[in-house]
């Protein structure tokens, strides 16, 4: 794992795998105002949305009077977009003063020409209330499959309880004091590398689309990834899928929080969210065209309980979980998603002996999680199974992952391994 202080803000890319993006779209929030009211929309990006621990040197925690610029990739291009921006953990409105999105050149420019500004129902300026989200209107900009944007946003005033995605693994650039979502090229004050309000990107669907959401903890968000390169196997996939014209056009977004938990909320660190059984529904069955979820949860469960990291517990020892009380969690996400018509691919937990947070991994733990593996491979639970546990783990030694496929901290892939789970998935799942 990543090492990283001991403060607890900065605690999620040590932890095990796993967005609690917030789709609270409300009434009619797919149909876009005035001429655009008759699309659909699906997403072809997000991130999930969690509350920001304290951090005086995380400059995007010091926001005011400044600009952000910050780079998604999207999985599926289109020719108009919208952007979401979530408020979700703010404790007041919000004001963003302006806002752009362009053809991204690098982490401060922009490609000549390409700038858009945004707007929120014809205004340049919104006020996010405390809570909620926000759609931008549809803005006429021509990104190809897997093109690379930059969104700008002016913040006015002092930003006091940011709303962030912690391992977004993409440098954000934060300028000086001013507005300069319209230039090209901005000056870097201070980067970070999490993101800040930007929690979807929209394009228009098409028929017979389909939005594959990655739902998982910092395996599924990419920790042990390069920075700045899209590493995660969700981003290697949606590569796949590009250049296999016979997938058709599918896009895939990530719902991976580091650090997250299928049964239980953050452990006193915000940033880790809430669990997946609470989020499940806003990070994937409300997600705008989702037809598919892939699920790779649940290793946090079995590792927190007794371990500590620089100090922090990460569960009391006698908060021990079994595999059935994983498999009952997984029942109750199937049974949610069918109840919408979605197709459910589990995807096998994969080896973690050697991890380096003490306390995480014992002989008990890794018996849980052979149980688990078992049951996601029998057939008749999840509707197809992904077995990234076969694809990582040592012949030698199946409790742990294959030393060109791990990262340092022995529990993340790193770039070869996880490309080695997007290879692994059957393209066919997604027809």
């Amino acid at each position: 794992m990543r090492r990283m202080r001991t403060d607890a803000s900065r605690l999620p890319r040590l932890l095990a795998p796993a967005l609690a993006f917030a789709f609270a779209f409300g009434v009619n929030a797919l149909a876009a105002p005035s001429a655009s009211s008759e699309k659909t929309w699906v997403a072809t990006w997000a991130a999930s949305p969690v509350a920001a621990d304290p951090d005086p040197d995380d400059p995007l925690l010091n926001i005011d009077g400044q600009t952000v610029r910050q780079r998604v990739r999207l999985s599926i291009g289109g020719s108009q977009l919208r952007v979401q921006l979530s408020n979700e953990h703010g404790a007041t409105a919000l004001t963003v003063g302006a806002a752009t999105v362009a053809l991204s050149s690098d982490a401060s420019s922009v490609k000549p020409g390409s700038l858009r500004p945004l707007t929120f129902s014809g205004k340049r300026s919104v006020t996010i209330a405390a809570g909620g989200p926000v759609l931008s209107d549809a803005v006429d900009l021509v990104v190809e499959p897997g093109g690379e944007i930059s969104i700008s946003l002016y913040f006015p005033q002092r930003v006091a309880t940011p709303t962030v995605h912690s391992l977004a693994l993409k440098r954000a650039i934060v300028t000086p004091r001013g507005d300069f979502t319209s230039a090209e090229r901005v000056e870097k004050r201070a980067a970070s590398e999490s993101s800040i309000l930007v929690s979807a990107v929209l394009v228009p669907g098409r028929s017979g689309q389909r939005v594959v959401v990655a739902f998982g903890d910092s395996i599924t968000d990419g920790d042990g990834s390069t920075v700045d390169a899209d590493r995660n196997w969700p981003s290697d996939l949606a590569r796949r899928l590009n250049q296999h014209s016979a997938s058709g056009e599918v896009a895939v977004v990530n719902a991976g929080i580091a650090g997250n938990r299928l049964l239980a909320d953050a452990p006193g660190i915000s940033v880790l969210g809430g669990s997946g059984l609470s989020r499940f529904e806003r990070d994937v069955l409300k997600v705008p065209g989702v037809t598919h979820v892939i699920v790779l949860d649940g290793i946090n469960d079995l590792g927190f309980p007794g371990a500590t990291l620089h100090g922090h517990s990460l569960a009391p020892a006698t908060q021990i979980r079994t595999a059935s009380d994983l498999i009952g969690a997984y029942r109750q996400l199937i049974a949610r998603a069918h109840a919408r018509g979605l197709k459910v691919i589990g995807a096998t937990l994969t080896p973690f002996e050697g991890v380096d947070v003490p306390g995480y991994y014992s002989e008990s733990k890794e018996a849980a999680r052979q149980a688990v593996n078992s049951w996601i491979r029998t057939r008749g639970n999840f509707d197809a199974v992904i077995d990234f546990d076969a694809v990582l783990r040592d012949a030698d030694h199946p409790g742990r992952m294959q030393a060109r496929f791990a990262s340092p901290d022995h529990l993340h892939p790193n770039d070869a391994g996880y490309q080695a789970m997007a290879d692994a998935i059957d393209l066919s799942l997604f027809q």
